[in-house]
């Protein structure tokens, strides 16, 4: 548990978007399960197409950036990953929304994912394979958790398995250096790909939108859209003035395609005249 300082501070509500990240995750997590139970090659069928393995990305497989972080083959480690989810997940969502979090966890997923690819790349290009492994889980969208607290909340103060207070920045800078130290091993594409979710969360962090990019992009949209509709009734009115023309009648219309009412229009003039 974490302290404000010298408030304590226990889970938060388990509402909004990091309930529905927790669940979808929970979900995954049972189908596999059951899946290994009753059917182990459809299991086996089913990592192998959801599993970040960088290889099988660079031959095409372009969704296995999205999907891997649902993969969760450990009881014991899912359980530690959906509950560090739910508490950081919760305590930022609840003081910057959860368009901004969903967002902030969707670049970490992804910044980690893209990190593994371009390291494996690397490695493959230089004639110094990595060792190859298999990325699963959303340990790399959490280290993009830890790394926004630290950044933006690092005077908060956790309990360190319950027993040590420290503050949020340092244990950001803990666990950076502790996967520093993993990019020497032998998983060093993990190491790397924890480090690129946290790299990617500080970049959402300095330069994203204060409503997140999904509030951008839906504002874009709409934008886009409505400029649209705007140019369909502009042409539609073009054509309904030549066709008026035709006809021995003259018809206005305005800069967004509404017609003008000319017994209005001359009214107003009298009116200010």
């Amino acid at each position: 548990m974490a302290r404000f300082g010298t408030a304590q501070f226990a889970f938060p509500e388990f509402t909004g978007s990091t309930r529905r990240l927790v669940l979808w995750n929970v979900g995954a997590f049972f189908v596999l399960l059951v899946l290994n139970l009753v059917r182990p090659e459809m299991f086996q069928w089913l990592v192998n197409h959801t599993a970040l393995r960088p290889d099988l990305v660079t031959a095409g497989r372009l969704w296995l950036p999205l999907t891997y972080s649902f993969v969760h083959l450990s009881m014991i480690g899912t359980l530690f990953e959906l509950l560090s989810l739910w508490f950081l997940g919760g305590f930022l969502e609840s003081l910057h929304g959860g368009r901004w979090f969903d967002g902030l966890y969707a670049v970490s997923v992804l910044g980690a994912a893209i990190t593994a690819i371009v390291i494996y790349a690397i490695g493959q290009v230089a004639g110094y394979p990595p060792p190859m492994v298999v990325i699963t889980g959303c340990l790399g969208g959490i280290f993009g958790l830890i790394t926004a607290i630290g950044l933006l909340h690092g005077e908060v103060q956790f309990q360190l398995f319950f027993v040590i207070g420290i503050k949020a920045k340092y244990l950001a800078i803990i666990y950076a250096l502790i996967a520093l130290a993993g990019t020497f091993g032998e998983q060093r594409i993990y190491a790397f790909a924890q480090l690129g979710g946290g790299l990617a969360a500080l970049v959402y962090v300095r330069y994203a939108p204060r409503r997140g990019f999904g509030f951008v992009f839906s504002e874009g949209w709409y934008g886009l859209r409505n400029r649209y509709y705007r140019w369909k009734r502009r042409r539609a009115a073009s054509k309904f003035q030549v066709y008026m023309k035709k006809q021995g009648r003259t018809v206005r219309f305005d800069g967004q395609g509404r017609l003008i009412d000319e017994d209005e229009d001359h009214d107003d003039r009298k009116r200010w005249n």
